[in-house]
């Protein structure tokens, strides 16, 4: 199978963890711009930059970038293909991790907040829900 133009393998985690007794999800926005004019609320991840390089370092650089922190990647979660609007795809690697240490959030990122996984926002990117709802039947 050939992708289409434009299309693009990203790698993030999915960090949870338990806050004030329910069990959360980071998610956060990045900054709106002509490219990205309506963000939606995201896991930390992004774009394979060339493909001599592990997708679990890619999701290790992007969650630094994006929110200043390391992870300890614990397991694959899940992969989901994401039809765009262009019809380009994106082949996107989701890793269950652990963070390590304090939020601080790049230049890129407008808003961040740990959302209880039964009360994810609505304005959200395709594949939140399918992977929370994955880690919940687990």
């Amino acid at each position: 199978m050939q992708l289409p133009p434009n299309s693009i393998i990203a790698s993030g985690p999915v960090i949870i963890e338990e806050i004030n007794g329910k069990l959360c999800t980071l998610l956060n926005k990045a900054k709106t711009t002509d490219k990205r004019p309506n963000p939606k609320w995201q896991f930390c991840g992004g774009e394979a930059e060339d493909f001599d390089v592990n997708l679990e370092e890619t999701a290790k650089r992007e969650v630094k970038e994006e929110m200043g922190i390391d992870i300890e990647i614990e397991k694959l979660l899940d992969v989901i293909l994401i039809k765009r609007n262009d019809n380009s795809i994106v082949i996107a690697v989701h890793y269950l991790a652990k963070r390590i240490g304090e939020i601080k959030p790049g230049p890129e990122i407008s808003e961040w907040n740990w959302f209880p996984l039964d009360e994810l926002p609505e304005d959200c990117a395709p594949n939140i829900k399918p992977v929370i709802e994955k880690i919940q039947k687990s």
